[in-house]
């Protein structure tokens, strides 16, 4: 594998984890149910629209208390993504940054002898989003140049550019923990046949889901199916894409607003 490809597929798994940690967070405070209706659909389709859907707490999971969770399998999941990539910038930090402390752009490993928790923590403190920005920066070597002072002397860059042997270590850290992201949010690539069948012509019912895209339902039906939804490219199966998928789940009598 080419560094740039590398470097490309460490960064897409930092982001898919920033994008869907939002979502992870929910589901520790939702009980855990099947992959069906999309959680994120049953999120659109609330019949309260004036509550808005946010995660308002960012603090990281080790400085929180969650009395009693929901979902303990995704707060199993949450706990071990966050220790991850906290411990990921900490080895990183450890290796390439040479810029002083009190530089915003410092990774601070924990101190226990700090006075407070939040202190202690270093810049775990600051949450899993800026962990993962802190490491997207050394693996696209951000601050990697020598910096010129003000009176025009030239000091050794904050950074060191990351080795090769290092990239791939943050490359298959960073996909382990997306990973895990994307199972426990049933977002990973799978197939999983649905228990109701068809209701225009009691074909068996698919849900497919993948990392890179919405889930869609495909129907084996095919032509002999009056769905009004198109057949896919091989004119086999019906398909409910992103869009398609409320008609559907109103058809099944699925309530939605308890899903959510």
């Amino acid at each position: 594998m080419s560094y740039a490809q590398a470097v490309h597929e460490t960064v897409r798994a930092l982001r898919t984890i920033r994008g869907r940690w939002a979502d992870l967070l929910l589901a520790i405070e939702t009980p855990p149910a099947d992959h069906w209706p999309p959680r994120q659909l049953a999120h659109t389709m609330r019949e309260d629209d004036d509550e808005p859907l946010v995660v308002e707490d960012r603090a990281p999971l080790v400085l929180r208390e969650h009395p009693a969770p929901l979902n303990l399998g995704a707060l199993d999941t949450a706990r071990t993504v966050e220790r991850l990539v906290f411990d990921l910038a900490d080895t990183l930090a450890a290796v390439v940054q040479h810029t002083e402390q009190d530089d915003p752009r410092a990774w601070l490993s924990p101190d226990p002898s700090a006075p407070d928790s939040r202190r202690a923590a270093g810049s775990r403190a600051h949450g899993l989003h800026w962990a993962c920005v802190w490491i997207e920066g050394r693996v696209q070597d951000e601050d990697t140049e020598p910096e010129r002072e003000l009176d025009g002397t030239v000091s050794a860059p904050p950074f060191e550019v990351l080795a090769l042997h290092l990239l791939h270590e943050v490359r298959r850290t960073a996909r382990i923990a997306e990973t895990r992201v994307l199972r426990a949010l049933g977002l990973d690539q799978r197939e999983t046949p649905l228990p109701e069948p068809c209701p225009w012509c009691a074909g068996e019912l698919m849900l497919h889901s993948a990392p890179d895209g919405p889930p869609a339902v495909t129907c084996s039906g095919g032509r002999d199916c009056s769905a009004p939804v198109p057949l896919d490219s091989r004119e086999r199966s019906r398909v409910w894409e992103w869009d398609d998928l409320p008609e559907l789940i109103a058809a099944l009598g699925v309530d939605i607003a308890a899903a959510a």
